[in-house]
């Protein structure tokens, strides 16, 4: 049983499943506001939660409306973070500003951990973390969810770190933040859209039983840092990373031209990719969510099916 915190609001369907120690997965909801255009950003986020269902879990996507900070929301919530342009992209240090306001806000990977664990839920699924931005030893652009990866433990199912950072400083500095990182079922890391990085994996699974174990054993020796579980975009719908590589350089050039950064810089690349490759990133990258969710609801049936063991 858990009991979240008092300043979250959950559906009863999140509360009940919590209640009994059922498995929920959490959703983030910035890949709806600020990740997707309108109306693919609600579909694939009524899908996710579909295949989560299927899968034997229960559906969380997180954000904060009207200031309450919500874990489960309904048909007419996701339309408004798709479509309102009162939403804000909200990272960990911006949640008590929006809470205290009153208003509406999109969580990143960062703050979605945050309010996932305060909820009691152990297992998140995105699309691509966060993390060490190419020309940081310039501009010191880290992402928060390494931090957060570092002191949080949810597990977080992604298709790696999004291909538009530096893959391999990413992968050095969670190695610094003791944050073990799994990769399942190849020895590769992935990147994103691609299945290969150029990087080996610093740990591989190759089970949803063997994240299981590996979650469980990570917090009963008392650690807190999270999980990040790098899961491959199927072969089918890759784009090779020597194909996106040339669309990303010319991306990022565009956005230096044009001054943008910070948090603008990651849903101006993203859509400028998708203009790019005429939408096939955008295809891939519902692809890949698609694929972490079945995935996540795996990992979290086991997860709560060795905790009521254990119990």
């Amino acid at each position: 049983m858990t009991t979240p915190h008092p300043r979250l609001t959950l559906t009863e369907e999140v509360a009940e499943a919590l209640h009994d120690g059922r498995p929920v997965v959490a959703l983030e909801s910035t890949i709806i506001s600020h990740g997707m255009p309108y109306p693919q950003n609600v579909e694939m986020a009524t899908e996710v939660e579909a295949i989560i269902r299927a899968g034997g879990a229960v559906p969380a996507t997180i954000a904060v409306l009207h200031g309450r900070p919500r874990a489960g929301l309904e048909r007419a919530d996701l339309e408004l973070l798709a479509t309102s342009p009162e939403v804000g992209k909200v990272s960990v240090r911006d949640l008590a500003h929006v809470i205290a306001r009153g208003g509406h806000g999109a969580t990143t990977v960062a703050s979605t951990m945050r309010l996932a664990a305060l909820a009691g839920i152990r297992v998140f699924v995105t699309g691509g973390i966060g993390g060490v931005h190419r020309g940081a030893e310039r501009s010191f652009d880290i992402s928060a969810d390494l931090t957060e990866l570092a002191t949080t433990p949810v597990a977080v199912i992604s298709a790696g770190v999004k291909s538009i950072l530096d893959i391999g400083l990413t992968l050095e500095k969670l190695e610094t933040l003791g944050v073990p990182v799994l990769t399942y079922g190849t020895d590769d890391f992935p990147a994103f859209y691609s299945r290969a990085s150029g990087f080996r994996s610093p740990l591989r699974v190759d089970s949803p039983e063997e994240i299981a174990a590996t979650m469980r054993a990570q917090w009963e020796l008392g650690m807190t840092a999270g999980l990040s579980i790098a899961n491959p975009v199927p072969e089918a719908e890759e784009i090779p990373a020597e194909r996106m590589d040339g669309v990303i350089e010319r991306a990022l050039a565009e956005m230096a031209e044009a001054g943008i950064g910070g948090k603008d810089a990651t849903p101006y690349l993203l859509g400028r990719i998708v203009e790019l490759t005429e939408g096939e990133s955008l295809r891939t990258n519902i692809a890949l969510v698609r694929n972490n969710a079945r995935l996540g609801a795996r990992i979290a049936v086991h997860y709560a099916a060795g905790a009521e063991g254990a119990s």
